[in-house]
C-alpha cells in the first residue's frame, strides 16, 4: 500500500486531462496509490444514496461488476451506500477504482471503512482530494468533491438520489461539464427514486443494463449476445420441480413485492406456523432473505 501523500499540480502533464477541462478545477489534488495516468483514460463516477435500498445495492453490483470488468475506472465519494458498494463491486471484478474524498487524504470517513480504503489501495486504486493531510469533512466540502468526481470522468451514473439529495450536485456538475448523464430508474414508489427519475424526465439516459453504459465509451463487455445479459451477481437457477406446491407459490408472489408472512400465508391458504416452517427451509436453500417483517427472493 502506498503510505506516501503525494500531489499532482495543475500545470503537470500529469493531470487528469478531463478534470482540467472542467470549471475551475483544483490547483493540486493530493493522493495514495501509484499514480497511473492509464487509471483516467475511461472513467465512469457512480454515485447514489447513503440510505441505499436493497434494490439499490443489488443494481449496483450488477452494472459496476459488469463495467469495471470491462476495463472502465470506477469512481466514486467513498461513503457507505452506493459510493461503497461501487468501490467494492469494482475491486470484486479485479478492476480499478479512485475514491474521492470530502477530507484530508490522511483521513479516512467514514473510519469504519478502513478495509475498503486499504483494499482500494492494495489493488492498483487511488484514493484523492483536493484537501490536504488531516483536513476534516465539512458540509462545503462535499459539493467540492462532487465536482472533481464529475470532472474526471466522461459520464456520471447515478443510482438512487432523493429529491433534494446531495448526489444530484454531482449530476449538476456533470450536467456543467458537457459530460454525459445517466440515470437507473428505480419503483415510482420509493423515495429514492424520484431524484433518479427527475433526471431521466430532464434528458438523462435510462440505464437498464450494463451495455448501455459501455456504449457511452464504445466497449464491448463479453456478457453474450443480448445486449443486456450477464450478472454480477450468480443468479440461482431454480428447478421448479423441486419445489414444493407452497415454496412455488412464495417465489411467485415475492418476484413482484417483498412480502410479510401473514399475506404469504393468506395468499397459499397455509397456517402462519406451515408458513413460517417453508420460509425457514427457503431462507436455508438460500432462496428468500429477510429484512425487517419481509421477505425477499435472493
Amino acid at each position: 500500500m502506498g503510505d506516501n501523500v503525494n500531489s499532482i499540480k495543475i500545470k503537470s502533464p500529469d493531470y487528469p486531462q478531463l478534470l482540467k477541462e472542467a470549471k475551475k478545477p483544483p490547483e493540486v489534488i493530493y493522493y495514495k496509490g501509484d499514480w497511473d495516468n492509464g487509471i483516467f483514460e475511461k472513467c465512469l463516477t457512480v454515485v447514489g444514496s447513503r440510505r441505499m435500498t436493497r434494490y439499490g445495492r443489488k443494481v449496483t453490483n450488477k452494472l459496476v461488476f459488469e463495467i469495471a470488468s470491462a476495463g472502465i475506472t470506477i469512481v466514486s465519494g467513498f461513503m457507505y451506500g452506493v459510493d461503497a458498494t461501487a468501490h467494492k463491486a469494482a475491486l470484486d471484478a479485479g478492476g480499478r477504482t479512485i475514491a474521492v474524498m470530502p477530507c484530508g487524504i490522511d483521513v479516512i470517513h467514514p473510519s469504519h471503512q478502513k478495509g475498503l480504503y486499504e483494499e482500494i489501495l492494495n489493488n492498483n486504486g487511488l484514493i484523492i482530494s483536493e484537501f490536504e493531510a488531516d483536513h476534516p469533512p465539512a458540509a462545503w466540502t462535499y459539493p467540492k468533491r462532487n465536482k472533481v468526481m464529475a470532472g474526471l470522468s466522461s459520464a456520471t451514473l447515478i443510482i438512487e438520489a432523493g429529491p433534494n439529495s446531495g448526489t444530484l450536485t454531482t449530476a449538476e456538475a456533470a450536467k456543467r461539464y458537457n459530460r454525459e448523464l445517466l440515470a437507473v430508474p428505480g419503483p415510482l414508489t420509493s423515495v429514492l427514486s424520484r431524484g433518479t427519475l427527475e433526471l431521466i424526465k430532464e434528458g438523462a439516459g435510462m440505464i437498464t443494463c450494463a451495455r448501455e453504459v459501455l456504449e457511452v465509451f464504445d466497449e464491448l463487455p463479453l456478457i453474450g449476445n443480448n445486449p443486456c445479459a450477464g450478472e454480477k451477481i450468480e443468479e440461482k437457477i431454480v428447478n421448479l420441480s423441486e419445489l414444493t406446491s407452497v415454496e412455488r407459490i412464495v417465489l411467485e408472489q415475492l418476484q413482484y413485492e417483498p412480502m410479510d408472512i401473514d399475506n404469504l400465508s393468506r395468499i397459499a391458504g397455509v397456517t402462519v406456523s406451515e408458513m413460517g416452517t417453508t420460509l425457514s427451509i427457503m431462507q436455508i436453500k438460500g432462496l428468500l432473505c429477510k429484512e425487517e417483517d419481509k421477505y425477499y427472493v435472493n
